[in-house]
This record gives C-alpha cells, sequence and structure tokens, in this order.
C-alpha cells in the first residue's frame, strides 16, 4: 500500500526536513494589510516588520474545505490512501475542513494533532516511520499515531506579551505589568488549547535555560529519540541554553527551526519552544 503523508504548513519544518520525512503540506494565508502571503513561502520577519510600522498583527487564515478536497484528490491519484495530521481543533478550524473534504472520499485520515507547530511534526515523523517500515495499513498507522496525540509536549516562552494583547489574549494590565516586570510567560499547549505556563523574570537566555530545566522536569519520560527547538526568532545563548538542556538530557536528535508566518503571527519576537513526545516510547 502506497501511502502519503500531509499536514499544513503550521507544521513549521523547512523544506530538507519535509523532504526527508516525505511530507506534503496545504499552505495558510497570512494577510499583510492588502497583501496576501503563503505560510512557509516567506520570511516571517517581514511580519514583525509590519507589525512594528503598522502596530496591527497580519491576519491568518484557515485552509478551508475545498482547498483540502483539492490536495487530497490529488495525492490519491499517485497514492492508495492519505494521513493528513491537523493543526489542533482547538487554535483553528482548519483540522475540522480536513474532515469534512475526507468525508466524501475514501482512503483519507485526517487526525486532530491537538496540537501545533513542530508538536505536529513529532506526530508525522513517527507517521514517516511506520510508513516506512511497511508493517501496518493507513488505518493501522492512524490509531498509532492518534495513541501519541496526548503525549506531545508542546510549550513556549514569549519574551513579551505584546503579539498577545493585540490578538486580544491577554488585557492592557496584563501587558504592562509584564512588560515592566521583564516577566517571561511559558505558554502550554494542553488538550488542544494555548494555556498559561509558568513565569519566569530576567534575561531571556537565563530565563530559557530555567524554561528548559523545569519542562525536563514536569514531562520527565520523552521519547528520546527526536525532539524540537523552535522558535520566532531568538539569540544565539537562547539557542544555545536549549540545544544543551536538551542534549544534556539525551535527546538523539535534535531540530532547530523557525516558525512560519502563521505562528509567528500570534507569538512576536523572540518566542522559543522545546516540543517533544512523552510517553518514554
Amino acid at each position: 500500500m502506497k501511502i502519503a503523508l500531509s499536514s499544513e504548513s503550521t507544521i513549521d519544518l523547512s523544506k530538507e526536513l519535509l523532504a526527508k520525512y516525505k511530507i506534503q503540506t496545504l499552505p495558510f494565508n497570512v494577510l499583510l494589510g492588502e497583501e496576501e502571503r503563503k505560510d512557509g513561502e516567506f520570511d516571517p520577519k517581514e511580519i514583525f516588520e509590519y507589525v512594528k510600522a503598522t502596530k496591527i498583527l497580519p491576519k491568518t487564515s484557515a485552509v478551508n474545505e475545498f482547498a483540502y478536497a483539492e490536495h487530497f484528490q490529488n495525492l490519491l491519484k499517485e497514492y492508495d490512501a492519505v494521513i493528513h495530521i491537523s493543526l489542533s481543533s482547538g487554535i483553528s478550524s482548519s483540522c475540522q475542513n480536513a474532515k469534512n473534504a475526507a468525508s466524501k472520499l475514501s482512503n483519507i485520515y485526517v487526525i486532530d494533532s491537538k496540537s501545533l507547530s513542530t508538536g505536529i511534526a513529532l506526530l508525522a515523523i513517527y507517521a514517516s516511520s511506520l510508513i516506512k517500515e511497511g508493517k501496518l495499513n493507513a488505518a493501522e498507522i492512524a490509531s498509532a499515531v492518534e495513541s501519541r496525540v496526548n503525549d506531545v509536549q508542546a510549550s513556549f516562552i514569549i519574551e513579551r506579551l505584546d503579539y498577545l494583547y493585540k490578538g486580544g489574549r491577554c488585557s492592557m494590565l496584563s501587558l504592562f505589568g509584564a512588560n515592566l516586570l521583564k516577566i517571561r510567560p511559558q505558554i502550554i499547549v494542553k488538550d488542544g488549547k494555548m494555556g498559561a505556563g509558568r513565569k519566569y523574570r530576567g534575561n531571556m537566555d537565563r530565563c530559557v535555560e530555567q524554561y528548559c530545566k523545569d519542562t525536563l522536569e514536569e514531562f520527565n519520560n520523552p521519547d528520546l529519540s527526536v525532539a524540537f527547538i523552535t522558535h520566532a526568532t531568538a539569540t544565539e545563548g537562547m539557542v544555545a541554553a536549549a540545544t544543551k538542556a536538551l542534549k544534556e538530557r539525551g535527546f538523539k536528535e535534535v531540530y532547530e527551526t523557525t516558525a512560519g508566518g502563521t505562528i509567528s503571527s500570534h507569538c512576536g519576537e523572540n518566542t522559543l519552544g522545546i516540543l517533544y513526545i512523552n510517553d518514554g516510547k
């Protein structure tokens, strides 16, 4: 059985990693004023420049049902089945749109990642390994991937709350207090939605070091095969602190990736996360 592996641009993988794991993607749209861009096809730094100039967040839009249907139909011309791992249904309508499109076709398996960014990628890499082994059919692979969804550890530390405030996700009082006291909040993806975690204070390099230590202590049963360091932008010190923490914990493969336009539009500069599957496999 020839099986295609699919996701959206919010998987936040480079073209090289998409090719390595044979993952095909559909892009979200990012609107910078009157200009519409395809996520994954432009430098997210343009978003930060746009926000600094206009004080307005760009708008992002999910993939619609028609685009999914066309994407799946094209894949079925070459493959017997498609496994599609979607951005969390608790964050975007994209997952439901994909399921609606799949319901009108055969051999399309849509998985709600209940995650975002490289949290999706972790599940996709697992699916890719099972496809490569060739021991399971598409339905069995989809079931195996779904069994690991709730074990994905996806969290980030944010330098400033400006983007969350502009997006209506925090109050002016919280914004003022956090910026005044240099509080760096942790955002955790839980049950498919983003929520507040610990609060750190001070220099971002040191905050990242402590964030990684706390995360690895709390989620202390990792699958050590692969982990991600994903950031919108980051200092060398931030990346070095995260890399050191993950390598010392024993992760065999540590990938550094840049968040795409959709994710960057909601978190802002100097946001960094470590992501891994916490099921000990």
